[in-house]
């Protein structure tokens, strides 16, 4: 799928995506929402190792939706980069680039001859773009990098709303799409740099500095104060079932949030007893308060009980399933979801871009490639001939 492209935020700028897995291709899906043109730069005969990793789509013959997640807009060449003629490839590539993103370790990089000092001065344009687990120097840095282990290096597994748990690995992966989001921010700012000053610069970001980076505030009081900062337990609140689902309240930036929960469901102020009478208290012995509120709020629908909190200015949602969430109306009046053809085989809706332009919005102009699908179209503008298109491959230098 290739649809003509409208002029875009960034139209004309090409980048090439040497990144794998989750946190350097988001952000190049990121450049290619806003219309730059991206070529994704692949390893073996497989491919990006995120193809690999769904297991069951793969055993039911159908591409990784893993990778489908971070990869649309893009075209794909697999290089043997420990060739001559890879390398050749790919210089002739950087010298019509405008970025370089890459998630390799800095020995890899260093064997491969692409490290920033490697390559800016022959191309002094280009915006050099590194994404690794714990930064590319220090103690960490031979560490393959990964969401979790960041989550539990930077303190963030430690960090628990429900006090009988020590630790919690979130299953979602927020550090690396944060870490990819933060990558196009830096690449941006550098590109836009460039227009006063006409040369690239490095851009880096990795795993363990984004997942300290997510926990701003909870630093600030510790740093300042050495006091720590929970917005789960520091405050009231409650997860209570419904007829139909379960809802959240929280107690945050309210005075009396309690004495506002009582007053939505009519019954006697339980903040007026001395137990209570504090906001501090009333996050200390929510349970108790609790105790008395789930009964009430059991007898009740999702949206009856959300009406009734709302009705009195508490902050409540109901606590969905993704699955619900997806069909939810907010996410279809948002635009959330775009429909995306995935190899050229079927057309799927996927999670879109969220941050929206007004004029030049983020836009889906191809599909998620197949490995090294476009290969041959990428050489021959290349002013490579179809005969020596066929001798890279039977040599083994592309797919």
């Amino acid at each position: 799928m290739h649809h003509p492209q409208q002029q875009q935020a960034l139209s004309g700028i090409r980048v090439l995506d040497l990144g794998e897995i989750m946190q350097a291709p988001v952000a190049a899906q990121v450049l290619g929402d806003l219309g730059a043109e991206v070529i994704k730069v692949e390893r073996g005969v497989n491919g990006d190792m995120l193809r690999g990793l769904d297991r069951e789509s793969l055993d039911e013959g159908r591409p990784s939706a893993y990778f489908a997640a971070v990869n649309r807009n893009k075209r794909s060449i697999a290089l043997n980069l420990k060739t001559s003629e890879g390398q050749d490839i790919l210089h002739q590539l950087l010298a019509e680039a405008d970025v370089l993103i890459h998630s390799y370790r800095t020995a890899a990089v260093e064997r491969l001859g692409l490290t920033y000092d490697d390559l800016h001065e022959r191309y002094p344009r280009l915006v050099y773009g590194t994404a690794t687990g714990f930064g590319e120097t220090g103690p960490y840095a031979h560490k393959a990098g990964q969401d979790m282990l960041a989550q539990a290096l930077s303190g963030m597994a430690r960090a628990c709303g429900d006090p009988s748990i020590s630790a919690y690995v979130h299953p979602v992966p927020t550090v690396d799409y944060a870490s990819g989001m933060a990558l196009a921010q830096g690449i941006l700012a550098a590109l836009f740099e460039r227009e006063r000053s006409g040369r690239g610069q490095k851009v880096s970001v990795n795993l363990f500095d984004t997942a300290l980076a997510l926990q701003t505030l909870e630093s600030s009081t510790l740093l300042a104060y050495q006091r720590e900062t929970n917005w789960v337990s520091d405050w009231y609140s409650g997860i209570f079932e419904t007829t139909d689902g379960l809802l959240l309240v929280l107690g945050l930036f309210r005075e009396n949030a309690l004495g506002l929960a009582c007053k939505a469901l009519d019954i006697d102020d339980l903040s007026v007893q001395p137990t209570f009478a504090t906001p501090q208290l009333q996050a200390e012995n929510k349970e108790a308060a609790n105790a008395v509120l789930r009964p009430l709020v059991a007898q009740l629908s999702t949206a009856e009980a959300a009406e009734l909190f709302d009705g009195v200015d508490l902050l409540c949602a109901p606590l969905l399933t993704l699955q619900e969430a997806l069909d939810h109306p907010q996410t279809r009046h948002n635009g959330t979801l775009v429909d995306v053809e995935i190899e050229g085989v079927r057309t799927t809706r996927l999670m879109g871009n969220p941050v929206t332009l007004s004029r030049t919005p983020a836009q889906v102009h191809r599909g998620v490639p197949a490995v090294s699908e476009h290969a041959d179209e990428i050489l021959h503008e290349l002013g490579i001939s179809e005969s020596d298109v066929q001798t890279l491959r039977n040599k083994g230098v592309i797919r």
